[in-house]
């Protein structure tokens, strides 16, 4: 396969597997897409990892497959052909693997699905996930400040993580800490209020790096309508209306303003 074909590959899981991220990453520029979508494809394939089986091994089997490839990109020795490794070699340097591979054992909890021991453990959670994921993203395309980035990404990943609710529940998984109305209201209310402050230190982040950002277009929306009526959190009940979700995409993309 050409470098093309595996880009195109990516682009494809992408599209199938979050197509929200997918329109994200066409709103940003030709060259930014070629960081963007092995990076995704990536963060798509592993997700999807440990729900492939109902065996914590083959789980273990298939997660530890990610981090080897990590690991041969991050030695910079031979790395192993395959539609999304090769493209993310090409451009994917040591720091960024070490990073990526933090994410990857992250994805154990969805293994094993246990409860976690307190909120810094589910923030921590958050931050190796959603955080490392864009961090990468933005030190890739340009100069932005890691705290500024990783900010904004914990408001987008607990926004993703409310969405996520009722299919985690329903796959038996605790994912809250404390799932009481007021508890989740307080967690919305903090993680808009990190995000907001990241946005706040926007020049921290050059239009360029920006572009890795515009995947959290529609945090702020969920976070709010999660502070405002938390049950909706359980009922499925917080995206926008599609008009709403690429309006606002447009618009961000247009401007920058991500």
């Amino acid at each position: 396969m050409s470098a093309g074909d595996d880009l195109g590959a990516c682009a494809l899981i992408v599209q199938k597997g979050d197509p929200d991220r997918f329109l994200a990453t066409m709103a940003a520029k030709p060259a930014a897409r070629e960081v963007l979508f092995p990076l995704h494809a990536f963060a798509i394939e592993v997700a999807r990892a440990p729900w492939v089986t109902q065996e914590a091994m083959i789980g273990e089997m298939r997660l530890q497959w990610w981090r080897d490839a990590l690991e041969e990109i991050g030695s910079g020795g031979r790395v192993r052909r395959h539609e999304v490794v090769t493209p993310l070699a090409a451009w994917l340097d040591p720091e960024g693997a070490a990073v990526l591979d933090a994410a990857v054992e992250a994805r154990r909890w969805d293994l094993y699905r246990e409860p976690f021991e307190d909120e810094a453990a589910f923030a921590a959670h958050i931050d190796a996930t959603t955080g490392g994921l864009f961090w990468v993203a933005a030190r890739a395309l340009g100069a932005a400040q890691e705290r500024v980035v990783r900010d904004f990404a914990y408001g987008v990943g607990v926004a993703n993580w409310l969405l996520a609710i009722p299919d985690l529940e329903g796959r038996g998984c605790f994912p809250l800490v404390d799932g009481r109305p007021e508890a989740v209201a307080e967690l919305a209310r903090e993680a808009l209020a990190q995000l907001l402050a990241a946005r706040a230190q926007r020049g921290a982040v050059s239009r360029a790096a920006g572009q890795a950002l515009l995947a959290g277009w529609q945090a702020e929306g969920v976070l709010r309508r999660a502070l405002e009526a938390p049950g909706r959190v359980a009922s499925g009940d917080l995206a926008a209306s599609e008009f709403a979700r690429k309006a606002g995409l447009m618009r961000r993309a247009l401007t920058g303003r991500w």
